[in-house]
């Protein structure tokens, strides 16, 4: 059975949460992405796509070296969810191996670039540019595991930086009573959200992403209801049968996280590799919250450190008020 310590130490992250932005938007963190393919000798066609965030384009501004050249104006093309800019450039003498590329205003984002560049020779790279480094130097020898931890790396930032689904797992932390019951609980829930991640990565089903973000939502808001019915002494399926209630939503964020790699259009090619790692570093990211949160169940009686009692109350409430607000909040933002 989870201790009222370990309510305390839910509630200081939930506390630390709730002072974090309320947007809408935060509850995922998609990245950009660009992708250049060698179509002939020193030519090259590029597709740059970056996301709309509360209705606003990500503002950066794609910098190619200066010796390249566009052999036909830039298409701009503006979706509900990302800007698209396809060009079609050369250059004349060299190739794009070792050149640098600027991502200008990245530095002011919390958004990553997912960069993918193929050549006519076979030759692969794939790598993320941070916003402390705003640029890369195109590798063109990467070996499998490079590429795989480039995915993998992108699931573990995605998990850790989609606040709704942190707080969804807090939610069922609560509400189960026993260490076996939350093992099977979180077992249930990473599964589910395996199976759709794969669904809709691979593309046989799919998910409007203001519908989707606001039942996301709601579900958190009914695991807060579900956390006061718990404190009255009142029971339920849920809270009788957590673990069917987490696969079944589980499934739900599965198209959540979905969105970390569909919304960048990765050619066919990369797909069984970028998913597989992608849903691995989304389960290290989800097992890494979970663990230090038992880490400090245990170690804050250790260190002696006290939280005020009405302090264990607040992660019921938080995770109620949060899941509504963001109903509410993304509900609005369909109409």
């Amino acid at each position: 059975m989870l201790s009222r310590l370990a309510l305390k130490v839910l509630a200081l992250l939930c506390l630390t949460a709730a002072c974090m932005p309320l947007s809408a938007e935060a509850h995922e963190s998609r990245p950009a992405y660009l992708q250049i393919r060698e179509t002939d000798p020193g030519r090259y066609d590029v597709l740059w796509r970056t996301p709309v965030n509360s209705g606003m384009p990500l503002p950066v501004v794609l910098q190619l070296p200066e010796a390249v050249r566009d052999t036909v104006d830039p298409i701009t093309q503006r979706l509900n969810d990302s800007t698209i800019e396809r060009r079609r450039i050369e250059l004349p003498e060299g190739d794009l191996a070792g050149q640098r590329i600027d991502f200008m205003g990245l530095q002011a984002t919390i958004t990553d670039v997912l960069v993918r560049v193929s050549w006519l020779d076979g030759r692969q790279a794939t790598e993320i540019v941070k916003p402390a480094r705003p640029w890369i130097e195109l590798s063109d020898r990467q070996t499998t595991w490079q590429v795989a931890r480039t995915y993998m790396t992108l699931g573990i930032e995605h998990i850790l930086m989609g606040f709704d689904h942190l707080l969804f797992v807090v939610g069922l932390m609560i509400i189960v009573r026993s260490t076996r019951s939350l093992i099977k609980t979180i077992t249930a829930f990473t599964v589910a959200h395996s199976i759709t991640l794969a669904i809709a990565t691979l593309g046989y089903a799919s998910v409007p992403a203001d519908p989707l973000n606001a039942a996301i939502a709601l579900s958190i808001l009914f695991l807060g209801v579900e956390v006061v019915r718990l404190w009255r002494g009142q029971t339920s399926f849920t809270l009788r049968h957590s673990w069917i209630v987490a696969f079944a939503f589980g499934l739900l964020h599965g198209f959540g996280f979905a969105s970390g790699l569909t919304t960048v259009g990765l050619p066919s090619s990369d797909i069984p590799l970028a998913l597989l790692a992608f849903n691995i570093g989304v389960e290290i990211g989800q097992l890494a919250f979970v663990l230090i949160i038992l880490l400090l169940c245990r170690a804050l009686p250790i260190l002696q450190f006290n939280v005020p009692r009405w302090a264990s109350y607040a992660p019921g409430y938080l995770v109620g008020s949060l899941g509504a607000f963001w109903t509410i909040e993304r509900t609005l933002m369909m109409f």
